[in-house]
């Protein structure tokens, strides 16, 4: 099934594929089952049932590479609305918000690096102060490695006002166990996943078993540092490796955290939360889910039958 990879990736570039997946609603089989809706309003509800179900939730509204200012302030909007909503239905000490940097003013075209920097900045802040007022946390989604100074620049800079601001690092960067060393100080909150973006070889890894090898090194500096881990994986190897190492660096339960994508291995969620671990399940919504679909896709192509099928049976 991983030659189905390659040619699903390819799809999420084609708009004729995408007009006619986008007139799918959002609520059509398997679409649901990796975002569960549109609104405010759904992704709350959503929330509470995994809150109801002993998980924790990091919120993500769709949208990247913004390319003018108005649909930036769109998105600050919508991050304030949701965080709002969460304050109101208690839920903000089990939900956050994850925000990408290029979703608020980082990838602005008609500006200069500073002057995009300038504004993402000014609009994370917005989004940390709601964050704040709501009871809740921010944590600032990594992308491609031409971004990662730029983000960790933005993510001092924030900390000088909201130290409870996560950070993300990606595994597959060989820049990444220097950047976990940095961050894995107290107060510091670290989410590590492997990586999704096509990186070339002179700064990431590309073989699988490189790609793990260097997860186990980020994860042992990071469950033996003073800071907050945040294990983003459905890797079940991973998953007892750092049960292991959370052991072995004498980290008590609610010390660091397991995070999963929404629809992707729930009983394995819902069993880690029921043994005692802090689970977080990583929730997208919003209108621009067609790319995060077909990403997911790529990764499980196993769905690709049961998503054409759905395409069908909307005549």
């Amino acid at each position: 099934m991983s030659l189905l990879r390659q040619p699903i990736l390819l799809l999420s570039r084609s708009e004729g594929v995408k007009r006619l997946v986008s007139t799918l609603p959002v609520t059509s089989g398997i679409v649901t089952g990796y975002v569960p809706g549109e609104t405010t309003e759904s992704v709350v509800e959503a929330a509470v049932g995994l809150v109801d179900d002993g998980l924790h939730v990091t919120l993500d509204f769709l949208g990247e590479d913004t390319l003018d200012v108005e649909q930036a302030d769109a998105t600050v909007a919508a991050y304030v609305d949701v965080l709002r909503q969460l304050g109101r239905r208690g839920l903000a000490r089990r939900a956050e918000v994850s925000v990408k940097l290029s979703a608020v003013g980082q990838a602005l075209p008609d500006s200069t690096e500073a002057q995009a920097d300038k504004i993402a900045l000014e609009n994370a802040r917005t989004i940390c102060r709601a964050a704040r007022n709501a009871g809740t946390t921010v944590t600032l989604d990594m992308e491609d490695h031409t971004t990662t100074d730029r983000t960790l620049a933005t993510l001092r800079d924030l900390r000088k006002d909201f130290p409870e601001t996560g950070a993300v690092l990606q595994a597959y960067l060989r820049r990444t166990e220097a950047d976990c060393r940095a961050l894995a100080h107290e107060g510091s909150r670290v989410r590590l996943c492997k990586g999704a973006y096509n990186e070339p070889e002179d700064v990431a890894f590309t073989d699988r078993l490189e790609v793990d090898r260097s997860y186990v090194r980020c994860l042992k500096v990071l469950m033996g540092g003073q800071g907050y881990p945040m294990v983003a994986t459905h890797d079940p190897r991973m998953i007892a490796i750092a049960s292991s190492l959370a052991s072995r660096f004498g980290r008590a339960a609610g010390s660091y955290e397991f995070q999963m994508l929404y629809g992707i291995r729930p009983e394995e969620q819902r069993r880690l939360a029921a043994s005692g671990e802090t689970v977080r399940v990583y929730v997208p919504y919003g209108e621009e889910w067609y790319g995060y679909l077909m990403r997911r896709l790529a990764e499980r192509p196993q769905n690709l039958t049961f998503f054409l099928r759905s395409l069908v049976s909307k005549k």
